[in-house]
This record gives C-alpha cells, structure tokens and sequence, in this order.
C-alpha cells in the first residue's frame, strides 16, 4: 500500500494541492438584528421628512445603505454542509458552522456537502488475472474531507469519483482470478473481504487528491460474462464432482482398510489374498456407488 500511495504522490507531483482551513466569517443573527435595526431606522426618517428633512433623509439614507450592505451577506448551512469563501477568485477559506452565517457580500460564497454518497456504479467487463472475461459492479460510499481539494483541485468532483471508481475495479478486478476451486489463492470470488479492502485502498489512494475519502466499498455484481458464462458453469461441475468423488473415494479408502484392520486384530474370519482383494472390491462399490445397492445373502460358504 506504501508502493501505491508513492506512485500516486509522485504522479501528482507538478500539483499544487490546495488545504482547507476555516475562514472568518459572522453569526448571522447578529447581522440580522443590525439589518432589522436598519430597517427600523429608515421608516422613522421616512415619518421624518415632512416634518425635519434635515434628519429624515439622512435617517433613510443611512437605514437603505445598512439594509443593502448587510442583505446579500446571510447564508445558511445545514448539518454536514460547508460553504468554500472566495474573495475575486482567491480561497479565503471555508465554513462548516451551522446555522444562519453572514459574511461581507463581495466575497464569493460556494456550498457543497459533506454528508456519505452512496455511489453503486456500472457493469464493467474485466479480463481477470487468467485472462476471462467477467461482469463487475461495485458499492461505494465516499465523503469530502477536504473542501478546498474538491472544488480547486479536480475540475468535477462527482465526475472524478465515478471515473476514478471505474478504473480501481478494473485494476483489482485483474489482479485476482474469478474463482480458484482448490483454494490455494486469493480469489475475487473467494476472498470478498480481503478484495473489498484492497479495493477501498486503492480508491483512497485516487481520490486523495480530490479531497474524498471512501469509508465503505465491496462488490454488488461479480459474475463470467455471459459468451463464457455455460463453458465456466460445465467446468465448475465438473471441477465439483471431480473433487467430491475424490473425498468419496479418500473416505472409503479409509474404512475398507480399517474393516480389514479390526478383522484382523480380532481373529474374526482369516481371508487370503484373492478373498481379502474380493471383499475390497465390495466394500469400495457400496461405498463410492452413486445409487443404494442390493444386498445378495451367501447361503453357502465363502469360497462357493
């Protein structure tokens, strides 16, 4: 993983990375009881002008420019929401208290969320580490934790995330074979946890410039694409029956031996060779026989 966030480092070198940090900015309650104030004292120099002029319009003067100076500054953010300030195109910061907020107005106010998207995206077709073609879709949940790097850094964040999604399960979707009957390796089938991990790290590592990070991903869909899809289905069977046939016969294997053992030990019945081999043969069709056998009572002796 340190190999991989390296590579993305130096692949990003000649970037400059923007750094969120908390801007300057003013309860809006407070602004809005200045601006009710305003408005308090622009109507009483209105009642004013017939009678002082010399202190009505200078009232309303000053109560019209306080209304339209305080006025355009209010913004509210919600829970899990911030707001990047810029000042003529410069960052200036960012604010994530809640509430009513207010700011001088010719600053440049940009909100954005902060809250988990759950993103579920499009089949892909991948060539998996043997070369088959297979169907992957995958789950993911991301935030922004660094709003200067979202809005500043990339050109379209949400796009960013779906193209960058893309491209990590296509990397581990190569990396690792669909399926591995015997169990010796890592599989995409397999190992959904290891893979999911390894996934999620390979989208933080992308995302990071970006600002996002992804608290939650795994696979919705992870099936043969379908021109192979009946080829893999005859050749899991077959794998399927081959490796139960195996413990069938490894089973029974090891009960003949232990009959013919405690036979033996306790002087129950002394067989030659061709009789032992015989009752062997026996034994091993009841035992690996795919259908319930019929019993045939020897009435006569052994040898007959």
């Amino acid at each position: 993983m340190a190999t991989l966030a390296t590579s993305v480092t130096d692949r990003h070198a000649a970037l400059t990375l923007s750094q969120e940090r908390a801007a300057s900015t003013s309860s809006g309650y407070l602004m809005l009881f200045v601006m009710l104030v305003a408005i308090v004292v622009a109507f009483f120099g209105t009642t004013q002008i017939n009678y002082t002029p010399e202190i009505g319009v200078p009232l309303l003067l000053l109560g019209a420019l306080v209304f339209a100076f305080v006025m355009p500054g209010f913004y509210m953010l919600q829970p899990n929401q911030a707001a990047a300030i810029t000042l003529f195109g410069s960052y200036k910061g960012t604010d994530r208290t809640t509430g009513l907020r207010w700011i001088v107005p010719w600053y440049g106010k940009k909100k954005l969320s902060v809250r988990a998207n759950n993103i579920i995206s499009d089949k892909i077709k991948v060539n998996d580490l043997r070369g088959n073609p297979i169907e992957i879709a995958a789950q993911v949940v991301w935030r922004v934790t660094d709003t200067a790097q979202a809005l500043f850094d990339v050109d379209d964040y949400k796009s960013f995330v779906m193209v960058q999604i893309e491209a990590a399960v296509r990397t581990i979707g190569s990396r690792y074979p669909y399926d591995d009957f015997e169990h010796q390796e890592v599989t995409l089938r397999g190992n959904h946890d290891q893979v999911g991990a390894e996934l999620r790290q390979e989208l933080i590592a992308r995302l990071a410039m970006a600002g996002i990070t992804v608290d939650e991903c795994g696979f919705t869909h992870l099936a043969y694409a379908q021109e192979i899809a009946g080829a893999m289905l005859r050749r899991q069977q077959a794998q399927a029956v081959v490796a139960a046939r195996q413990t069938l016969v490894e089973g029974a294997v090891g009960m003949v031996q232990m009959a013919l053992e405690q036979l033996s030990a306790k002087n129950v019945v002394e067989l030659d060779d061709e009789r032992r081999a015989a009752m062997v043969s026996n034994l091993m069709v009841v035992l690996c026989g795919e259908r319930d056998t019929q019993p045939i009572v020897n009435a006569g002796s052994l040898y007959q």
